[in-house]
């Protein structure tokens, strides 16, 4: 082989090596693991004793290959603890069963090293059963560095109790190739359990038996055909399937959201502040049905009057009923790109509880009197009825304030329920502008006190009528945008203000302070783009976030910064404790304002009402003890969920996007570095991934050290930030993985 092809397998296997779940192979294990044919196995010899020679690796006495000078002076004190010294064969442990991305598969212990299993080992194992795992090879030879091996011998908990999968037929039964390709094991499915399966189409399947380790696959019965992978929307049913939420709404949940929708609310209005006069108004995207949130303004003697109106949910969905606990199961609504699973049927949330235009609607009202400075100087959360006079779109605000002395907007909405033409009214005019110069003075004073930031692009993936692919771009986050934010920002604080010192039981949005470690990471890698942050032993306050931002704003380096600086914040989730809002720079916060999207929001809409009609009693006070801590640390699990599911459902469809441009051109700039390749990330949002083989003709390594992947013949550096001109390689929809290779060179083969 030429010098350029046996310095990119050089790079193959060491990178290989270096996977933090490789222990020291044999040449026939090394082949099996990267699927080198028998007739090649003189090729991969030939490329392990090139590096052998150059000290890159080391062959054992017992005839296994390790990485070169990985000694116990190398690792760190917490590998120290926990190696695989700890280990005795005979010894047996409780752990989780993972396979990794590569198809490595090992056990997780409490407290110790992964042990590695085998496949012989791994006995009827699938990603994420707890097992007990018997060490039978602890590591601890002289002169080995390898990790303990063990051999699965009993699986206390299956947890994969239905598999996603493409249905594969055969004359006389079938199979199921899992979507998930941490599940090692096809699902054998008899002719009988099939369900008349077709040929390529994607399946539910339940797993009847888990099967004997080696002897057998797992067995299961088709439970649902989703359809042909083709068929409009069966991509986004199988991440909803995948994902376990529920498609529908069972009939009695639906039947009481019927009954609850046509529930007169006349006497109810009597007995509530009467809004219905005041010039009220709903901001949002034009497609969005589930408005849940108005807003009114106005200005006096230099005292803002700002009032933001919540769709009073909790009058409808009462504490305990069906439909309380459907929505406190799900959590929060999810966005797909072709389709919301709501959080209550569209009875309630596109209908009775939506503040739809010129309807009366019963509201809770958070109202707030703002001076100058931008500073809540009083306040008052009142049960109150509005009647919204004009719905608006986001496009439609930004394009007045633009264009303030025009006569017209060009506005491309296609829904007759938003407002596209220009309004003459004057007070709506002075309406939106007095929103706009309110939302910078609230924007300023927030920014004042170290309030962060993040304009990272969101994805708007736009689609034909059959489902697929029309166009991706970045979402145009705008003044209009803001407006809406820092109002229901100033309402959600001003409501955790009161009741943290009311000293009653509520739920709090929280966001921690980021680990220091983080932080000394951060800066470590913001100083190679020559900036910095001062940060002390025990804390980092988010002004030097935020002036960091302020810095990189424009620069070529702000999007990689700013994703670096996100990933190192800790997540923010509910909690019935009070505690501080890192990313917002507030001392108390809470979700007050989307109580049709999100439970927490509905549960202190309840607490907030009870406390105004008549206070809290011991008796409440106790019962809303017992009931917060499983309502915030499910809405927080149940929200990570939606996060995820959305996540992967726009990867998806990037992928898909992808695939009908192979070979197509694009501009993007360097956005992360490893040691296998680069990522590109293109103007359209969309994000792929150059290998390190295909960079060039040069053997190409990554300096952790200066975040660099440097040439090693040619010294040519490519940077985080720098930009490049890429070609789409691949996509494969399965893995979410989209493949670039730099304009002008071609892609190698590879196994």
């Amino acid at each position: 082989m030429d010098i350029y092809e046996l310095d990119r397998r050089k790079k193959v296997i060491l990178d290989f090596m270096n996977d933090p779940v490789y222990r020291p192979m044999k040449l026939k294990e090394i082949a099996a693991c990267l699927n080198i044919e028998k007739p090649k196995k003189a090729q991969l010899f030939e490329v392990l004793d090139e590096l052998v020679a150059l000290k890159k690796i080391k062959l054992m006495p017992n005839g296994r290959y390790k990485l070169a000078g990985k000694t116990d002076t190398c690792v760190n004190e917490k590998e120290k603890v926990y190696n695989s010294a700890n280990y005795k064969a005979g010894e047996e442990y409780s752990g989780i069963y993972t396979v990794s991305r590569n198809g490595f598969a090992f056990v997780s212990v409490d407290q110790k090293q992964d042990v590695f299993i085998s496949g012989k080992n791994q006995n009827t194992a699938l990603n994420g059963d707890k097992v007990i795992v018997r060490i039978i090879d602890s590591g601890r030879k002289k002169g080995s560095e390898q990790k303990a091996e063990g051999s699965v011998i009993k699986v206390t908990e299956h947890v994969n109790k239905h598999i996603l999968g493409l249905y594969k037929k055969n004359k006389k039964f079938g199979f199921v190739v899992p979507d998930d390709k941490r599940i090692l094991k096809d699902i054998y499915v008899p002719a009988e359990k099939s369900k008349d399966a077709l040929d390529n189409t994607k399946v539910l399947v339940r797993i009847d038996d888990y099967g004997s380790g080696l002897r057998q696959n797992p067995e299961g019965t088709v439970e649902e055909i989703l359809g042909d992978l083709k068929e409009p929307g069966v991509d986004i049913l199988s991440i909803i399937k995948v994902f376990g939420f529920p498609e529908d709404f069972e009939k009695r949940v639906k039947a009481a959201a019927n009954r609850v929708a046509l529930r007169d609310i006349s006497k109810e209005i009597d007995k509530r502040i009467d809004l219905r006069d005041v010039y009220t108004v709903t901001i949002d995207k034009e497609d969005a049905k589930d408005l849940d949130d108005a807003v009114s303004l106005e200005f006096d003697d230099g005292i803002w009057k700002l009032g933001v109106h919540i769709a009073d949910v909790s009058h409808y969905v009462k504490e305990g009923g069906l439909l309380d606990k459907e929505a406190c199961e799900r959590g929060t609504s999810v966005y797909f790109p072709d389709r919301v699973i709501p959080m209550f049927p569209a009875q309630l949330s596109n209908g009775c509880c939506s503040l739809n235009a010129n309807e009366d609607k019963l509201t809770l009202s958070c109202i707030m009197d703002i001076d100058s400075s931008g500073k809540v100087i009083s306040h008052k959360i009142c049960e109150t009825v509005i009647r919204v006079k004009k719905r608006l779109s986001y496009n439609y605000v930004f394009e007045l304030l633009e264009n303030q002395d025009k006569d017209m907007i060009n506005s491309n909405t296609q829904d007759l329920d938003v407002c596209t033409e220009i309004i003459e009214d004057t007070e709506f005019r002075k309406l939106i502008y007095n929103m706009h110069d309110l939302a910078l003075l609230l924007r300023k004073k927030r920014f004042e006190r170290g309030s962060i930031d993040f304009d990272l692009p969101e994805s708007s993936i736009i689609l034909n009528t059959d489902g697929s692919v029309k166009k991706i771009q970045a979402y145009n986050r705008t003044v209009a945008n803001i407006i809406i934010e820092e109002f229901m920002l100033a309402a959600n604080e001003t409501v955790a203000q009161e009741y943290f010192w009311l000293e009653l039981p509520f739920i709090y949005r929280v966001h921690d302070t980021p680990d220091m470690e983080k932080m000394r990471e951060l800066s470590a890698f913001i100083n190679n783009f020559g900036f910095s942050v001062i940060t002390s032993k025990n804390e980092m306050h988010p002004k030097e976030i935020q002036k960091l931002l302020n810095k990189i704003y424009g620069t070529e380096a702000e999007a990689v910064i700013s994703r670096m600086v996100l990933s190192s914040m800790k997540q923010a989730r509910y909690q019935v404790l009070p505690g501080k809002h890192f990313g917002l720079a507030a001392q108390y916060y809470t979700h007050f304002t989307s109580p049709i999207r999100r439970y927490p929001d509905l549960q202190i809409h309840r607490i907030i009402k009870e406390n105004i009609k008549k206070g809290i009693s011991d008796k409440r006070r106790t019962h809303y003890m017992n009931i917060l801590d499983y309502v915030a640390s499910h809405s927080s699990a149940m929200e990570r969920r939606a996060n995820d599911a959305e996540r992967d459902a726009v990867k998806y469809k990037m992928c898909e996007y992808m695939q009908t441009r192979i070979g197509c051109v694009f501009d993007g700039i360097i956005s992360g570095m490893t040691k296998h390749g680069m990522y590109v990330a293109l103007e359209n949002t969309i994000e792929g991934f150059i290998s390190m083989a295909d960079i060039g003709d040069d053997y190409y390594f990554f300096d952790s050290i200066n975040y660099e992947t440097v040439g090693q013949r040619s010294n040519k550096i490519f940077r985080l930030g720098d930009s490049i001109k890429i070609v789409v390689a691949g996509a494969d929809k399965m893995t979410r993985v989209i493949d670039f290779i730099p304009y002008g060179k071609k892609k190698k083969r590879r196994k």
